[in-house]
């Protein structure tokens, strides 16, 4: 005898008359119905499903031992939880194993937050399983509100209402639209959320999207002792927002128009430690925080603050960003690694300002500790006398152009300090330079070969031009070759200290 099939029917977020037309099928047509309950015994899952049940199924209760109550089980709410949803998969095996299909019933879709996926994880593997997909409560949400959740390039977060309050804000802080589920008891901390990442006024509240029920209200109104956990906050488009309700600062070339100021912070090469005051100065007074992803992470969350985080291959358009902002009158800070002059987005944003479209828009550069400095630091004082910075990166500009300024660099007898000097891309490129630098220098020239200086992986070693592998390096690394007159010591622990005297004799 083979044995039955189980579908994952998703029903939607209420309303039965937007269960789809497979979904009402297979509820009609199942041998067994089965859902998820309180210990109250009602299940909102059917009562949405009741239209398309018909006489003579067998109906499996899947009763919760617990929900948002304390338990005596030794394993806490996690054990009892997981000792549950073992014996839900035994009771509903027994019926596939006798041959009859299963229908689990689940609200909104079965893989969005849904309870079906946890008996799908320890029932697909070995009997034939199906997903039916269903319209989510963020879709639903959306709908009731009469505004879009996002348009042409922006991004929508979807957040459980359980995380941290401070992981909650950076992350809408980050993102240009925002749905964040699971309320009920953690209301409050989504309000603290929202409030810190000055979205606040921005949000809605949805209760119960589609039903007779269903409740919708600025979220900032809302009284915390009336939600219950069929509820969500939805940040939506702001760019059908601004067109639709006026919002925003007056455009470019009206008189009067407000206009803002873009400075572009070095954050130096690694944790706060780095940070001078006058850079911490100027992030807490901006309104908008523009730059790549993992830098912005770096920033601590602040009230009332946005975030505005793209990748590492957008500096123009990342620029571009942060000038419009600045434009319609906003205090932007764009964020950057190390020296905001030294290889990134000062120049990117100063090369973008002389649009005319920003000829009103302020610069200003803020300095960072280099990662030059910062490695140097490590080792001593290889910088102590002439030097000079190259990027190995071709993508910018042409390796014949690197290798002239190499062998410049070289018959100048400088220190050089190497960054971009390897990708995954790039290969080549580093032992190409170290060719070109052994022209002039002897293999015996100390190279510091530093990386990831004041994080987690930091390693610094004093290697040899002649010696030194460039299979060894990546993206992550910073090399300075010294100069003839570069000096490595010894120190009395053992350490290796490197310094280059600031005279010739």
């Amino acid at each position: 005898m083979s044995t039955g099939v189980l579908y994952g029917v998703g029903l939607g977020p209420g309303d039965p008359e937007l269960v789809t037309v497979r979904a009402a099928r297979l509820i009609g047509e199942a041998d067994v119905v089965a859902y998820h309950c309180a210990r109250h015994g009602r299940s909102i899952a059917r009562s949405v499903a009741e239209p398309y049940l018909r006489e003579g199924q067998l109906e499996e209760r899947l009763m919760y031992p617990v929900t948002t109550e304390t338990t005596n089980h030794p394993g806490g709410y996690e054990g009892a939880i997981a000792e549950f949803y073992e014996l839900a998969a035994k009771r509903l095996a027994e019926h596939l194993d006798a041959g009859r299909d299963v229908v689990l019933l689940c609200e909104g879709d079965p893989f969005f937050y849904g309870s079906y996926m946890y008996m799908h994880e320890r029932l697909a593997d070995r009997y034939e399983a199906h997903v039916v997909p269903g319209v989510t409560s963020v879709s639903a949400a959306s709908a009731v509100l009469g505004r879009p959740l996002v348009q042409r390039d922006e991004v929508l977060t979807l957040l459980p209402g359980t995380l941290p309050a401070p992981e909650l804000a950076r992350r809408l802080a980050d993102t240009e639209a925002a749905a964040v589920l699971k309320l009920g008891r953690t209301f409050g901390s989504v309000r603290d959320a929202l409030a810190e990442a000055g979205r606040l006024d921005e949000a809605f509240y949805v209760e119960r999207a589609t039903w007779q029920a269903q409740r919708v209200e600025p979220f900032a109104e809302v009284d915390p002792e009336t939600v219950p956990y069929f509820s969500l906050a939805v940040v939506p488009s702001p760019a059908y927002a601004a067109r639709t309700t006026g919002a925003g600062q007056a455009p470019a070339g009206r008189a009067g128009a407000p206009v803002g100021d873009v400075v572009v912070v070095g954050l130096g090469p690694a944790g706060p430690e780095w940070l001078t005051p006058e850079a911490e100065q100027a992030l807490a007074e901006a309104e908008h925080l523009v730059g790549y992803g993992p830098y912005l992470a770096k920033v601590p969350q602040r009230a009332g603050q946005r975030r505005h985080a793209s990748g590492n291959r957008v500096e123009a358009d990342r620029a571009r960003e942060a000038l419009r902002l600045a434009r319609d009158g906003a205090t932007v800070a764009v964020v950057s690694s190390g020296d905001p002059g030294v290889f990134a987005m000062a120049s990117a944003v100063l090369e973008q300002a002389e649009d005319p479209e920003f000829a009103d828009v302020a610069v200003r550069v803020v300095p960072g500790v280099t990662a030059a400095q910062a490695a140097a630091s490590r080792v001593g004082a290889p910088l102590g006398h002439d030097y000079c910075v190259l990027s190995l990166s071709d993508r910018l500009k042409p390796w014949d152009i690197i290798e002239r300024r190499l062998d410049a660099a070289g018959a100048a007898d400088l220190v050089v300090a190497l960054y971009n000097p390897a990708s995954r891309s790039r290969t080549t490129q580093l032992a190409a330079a170290r060719d070109v630098l052994l022209r002039h220098r002897s293999p015996g020239t100390p190279v510091v070969i530093a990386r990831d200086v004041g994080g987690p992986e930091e390693s610094v070693r004093v290697e040899t031009l002649g010696g030194f592998d460039p299979g060894e390096v990546d993206m992550r690394c910073l090399l300075i070759v010294g100069s003839s007159r570069t000096r490595v010591r010894e120190q009395p622990d053992g350490s290796r200290i490197v310094w280059t005297p600031r005279r010739y004799d």
